[in-house]
Formats: structure tokens, sequence, C-alpha cells
């Protein structure tokens, strides 16, 4: 199995795309809010400081911050948190709020694909996975909600492992449903597992889903946790 190297400028991108989703979103437009990106990894400044710049191009004394992670791992419980309260240190004027992650959301799942064959097929839904304790408890639930056995890309039970399962129970096809923002390396790398295991089961269909993706439906998620009393 080949892991090509994560691509950060697709992260970016995707959440620039968001942002202005968001912006567009009618609460904000016209827009009286400034509505900005940060990333936690792979920028030229820590996130406290990217905090404390934006705050200052947009004269502003209230943050909110929106995690845009679908599990509450450790980025979400432990560095996001360690990165406000330095940037809250520095600028003690500054209220920053951290906002509930995105895969909080309820209605998040709807936005899984939606294609007619995953109606009608088994189903498998393909995580990052976290190794923290109860870090997964989120796909666990939505994967149980939505008929599909759960996978993870970095701990077990893994997508062969699944496949494997359920070709063994006779299944003629698979849907596999992405639990990702957007494409980029590890999306790539699953796409070659599937061909792999394509290979391996050529009897079977394997139907490989895109990435959640940014979108309008995504961007109300957002302001939904913006602002809570839209839940």
């Amino acid at each position: 199995m080949r892991l090509r190297r994560f691509q950060p400028q697709a992260a970016l991108t995707a959440s620039r795309f968001g942002a202005e989703a968001v912006a567009a979103h009618e609460p904000y437009s016209p827009s009286d809010v400034s509505i900005g990106t940060a990333t936690l990894e792979l920028a030229d400044l820590p996130l406290h400081q990217q905090i404390l710049q934006f705050a200052a191009r947009a004269g502003c004394r209230t943050v909110k911050i929106v995690p845009l992670f679908l599990l509450p791992g450790v980025h979400v419980m432990q560095d996001i948190p360690a990165e406000i309260a330095l940037a809250q240190q520095a600028n003690d004027r500054l209220a920053i709020e951290q906002c509930p992650y995105l895969g909080s959301h309820p209605r998040l799942r709807q936005l899984l694909s939606a294609d007619p064959i995953a109606a009608e097929a088994p189903r498998i839904l393909l995580s990052h996975g976290s190794r923290r304790a109860g870090g997964n408890a989120p796909v666990e639930t939505i994967a149980a909600e939505i008929g599909a056995a759960p996978a993870y890309w970095s701990v077990s039970p893994s997508l062969e492992t699944q496949v494997t399962a359920l070709v063994k129970l006779g299944c003629p096809q698979i849907v596999i449903l992405p639990y990702f923002l957007f494409a980029g390396g590890i999306t790539d790398a699953i796409a070659e597992t599937v061909s792999d295991l394509a290979r391996q089961f050529p009897y079977v269909r394997l139907h490989l889903a895109e990435p959640l993706g940014a979108s309008a439906a995504m961007a109300d998620l957002i302001v939904d946790l913006i602002a809570p009393s839209h839940l």
C-alpha cells in the first residue's frame, strides 16, 4: 500500500472556498462580520499568531473559531485550545471562543453521498480514525444510523478488513463513503487501495464516493455552529 504525502494546498483551498460560502450566507450578506481562515499546521505562523493578526486586521474584539474537523481528536481537544490560550495571553482584551467542531453538527451526516447505489448496496463509512479514547464514537454512531460498517485509515478495523468481510458474505457490490472533508493525499491513497481491492476481488463492484467537500450546505452547518441558536 502506498501513502502519498498530505497536500496542504488542498486543505487551504477547501477552507477558503468554505469561508467564501459562509460569508455569502444570508445572515452575513451583505457582510457585517469578517470571515477568515487559519490552519493549525503547515502554516508560516502558529495558529495563535494567525488569530491575533486576523483580529488586528478586522479590528474586532471577539473572534469565534470553528474547528473544521470531523472527529474530537487531539487537534480539537488539546492543540486548538492551547493555541487559543496563547492568543488570549497575548491580548487579554480579545474575546476568543472555540465553537463546536464541524463533525459534532447533527445534520452533517446528511451531506454524505446520496448516490442511489448507496441505498441498495452494503456501505462502509471510512474515516481517518483517532487513537484518542472515545475519539471514534461519532463515526460509530453515524455508521449505525445509516446502516454502514465503520472503517478507519489509521486504526482498526481497516478498509481492507471490512471489504473482505462483506465479500465473504457474498455482497456483489460495496459502496465506500469517505468521511473526509476534502480530497488530498489520503483520499488519493484510499483510491489506490480501492483499486488494489478491485483487482483482488474482480467479481465485486466497489464504488468509492467523493469526500464531503465545501458547499452551500456545508456553509449552513458552519453558520449553525457559529450561532448555536440556529441549531
